[in-house]
């Protein structure tokens, strides 16, 4: 069965940071965000890591990318790089 139009748009996006570009055709991105802890009060920063399919490899550690959500392209990788948001300095 082929995928209509209508579960493409429920694919989830994200961006996130590359921390790594070591392996061939993937890259590691990471996503920061600044939680509440329940009882101290103050903001604790919490990361997601991310195994992204990059064919072409071209991401670069440090560059700030979009990608989406794929059927399972190994034991770890299940996202799909789409562009860049920005690029490394």
């Amino acid at each position: 069965m082929t995928p209509t139009t209508a579960d493409r748009a429920r694919r989830k996006t994200r961006t996130g940071k590359v921390v790594s570009d070591r392996m061939d055709k993937t890259v590691v991105v990471s996503i920061e965000r600044l939680v509440k802890h329940p009882t101290v009060g103050r903001y604790v920063r919490q990361r997601a890591k991310f195994k992204v399919h990059d064919e072409k490899n071209e991401c670069r550690v440090g560059d700030v990318i979009r990608f989406m959500e794929t059927r399972p392209l190994s034991k770890d990788k299940r996202w799909r790089f789409l562009g860049f948001v920005e690029r490394a300095k």
